[in-house]
């Protein structure tokens, strides 16, 4: 199946706006097909205003049972790469472009394996996103994947060609972003955990974030 063209977020945000109101709300969000499958709404999570957001592409299978982002084997990798580079992980914000797990299964069907999701599910839910870069306002963004970076700058972004560096905050940003500085794309810590060579990956990674704890 694909997003429904005629249905989004939007139609699902509260009226008043501020985390805890936000989750509950997506927590009922039928904007996409994919709650239809999902266990449940995996919403971001952090402090209300944290100077740092991490945005990722969706939750994985560790998320989608137990409700919170980044909790998973990629997640754990996060928050060490974090943490050498000088940057608390409990004091960051950690999102996804997409709130629900898309799946395909494997053999018998116990095994779910994580399955890209759309551009018309990135456009689905982008209204939560939006409401979550207003509600933080961060004064650093860091996109981690293509997918994420494509939620924010558009399908034609290249992750190849823009990696690393301090991006442009372009009108159409989305959400109400005063108080952002800049917006960094780099590599999604599930890449890390599959690449070949994972200990040079590794270093890559962190030499981003390490750029990141220095602009903060």
């Amino acid at each position: 199946m694909t997003a429904s063209t005629d249905v989004s977020a939007a139609d699902f945000l509260p009226a008043e706006w501020s985390l805890p109101r936000l989750s509950r709300a997506a927590a009922g969000c039928r904007g996409c097909e994919l709650y239809r499958d999902a266990t449940q709404t995996v919403f971001g999570k952090g402090p209300a205003h944290a100077a740092l957001m991490l945005v990722g592409e969706q939750p994985g299978d560790v998320e989608d049972r137990e409700g919170e982002p980044f909790v998973g084997p990629a997640g754990k990798l996060l928050r060490r790469a974090l943490n050498e580079a000088g940057i608390d992980p409990d004091s960051t914000y950690l999102t996804n472009a997409v709130k629900h797990f898309r799946f395909q299964t494997a053999g018998s069907g116990a095994r779910r394996l994580h399955k890209k999701p759309t551009t018309g599910h990135l456009r689905a839910c982008r209204p939560w996103l939006q409401a979550e870069l207003t509600s933080v306002s961060p004064r650093f963004v860091v996109a981690l994947g293509a997918t994420a970076a494509q939620s924010l700058y558009g399908t034609r972004f290249k992750l190849t060609q823009s990696r690393g560096r301090l991006l442009p905050i372009p009108e159409d940003f989305p959400g109400d972003h005063d108080r952002l500085e800049a917006v960094m794309a780099t590599v999604h810590p599930s890449a890390v955990l599959r690449a070949p060579d994972r200990k040079m990956a590794y270093q890559g990674f962190l030499y981003d974030l390490k750029v990141v704890a220095g602009s903060l």
